[in-house]
């Protein structure tokens, strides 16, 4: 088990032992919120699950690894960004996916792009962000972010691969 999973794990443990300790009704409303959650992001869960095994089996290792691995450099740092950018959906849908990569053999320069630009450049965000602050404020934040994710994505190329 690793970090993170321990971590989760140790939280919600304290969690329901927290409730139980606050009385029946509070753990009882506290399961039920556990199966509503269960019952609206399983079929999410299980959609992503099915999307990063089948990535594995049908993107070779060997693409990956050529194409963002530690050996392509500044290529790697910019496809990376340019697909961070096109992924939509939360971090239940691009965390596992960029798990996916970083296991297959991209590397941390590609994986830190990736992020950053999911963080800073998501083109499903973009609609949102226009219609409720418009043009001026949205092109301001994508002009003053234009080098992040490459950047970042080289910084950490050269401190970690």
């Amino acid at each position: 088990m690793d970090l993170g999973t321990a971590v989760v794990l140790t939280l919600a443990a304290v969690m329901v032992g927290i409730a139980y300790a606050r009385g029946g009704e509070v753990a009882a409303a506290g399961w039920q919120g556990v199966w509503r959650a269960v019952r609206d992001f399983l079929p999410l869960f299980l959609g992503i699950f099915i999307l990063i095994g089948f990535s594995e089996v049908l993107i070779p290792r060997e693409a990956i690894a050529r194409w963002l691995g530690p050996g392509a450099g500044w290529r790697g740092i910019l496809i990376a960004s340019g697909v961070g950018m096109l992924i939509p959906g939360g971090p239940f849908v691009s965390f596992p996916l960029i798990a996916m990569l970083y296991r297959a053999g991209a590397s941390v320069g590609a994986v830190v792009a990736f992020i950053t630009a999911w963080s800073l450049w998501s083109l499903t965000r973009l609609p949102l962000e226009f219609a409720l602050l418009g043009p001026r404020p949205m092109i301001a934040r994508l002009i003053s972010t234009l080098f992040m994710p490459p950047l970042a994505g080289w910084i950490a190329h050269l401190l970690f691969d």
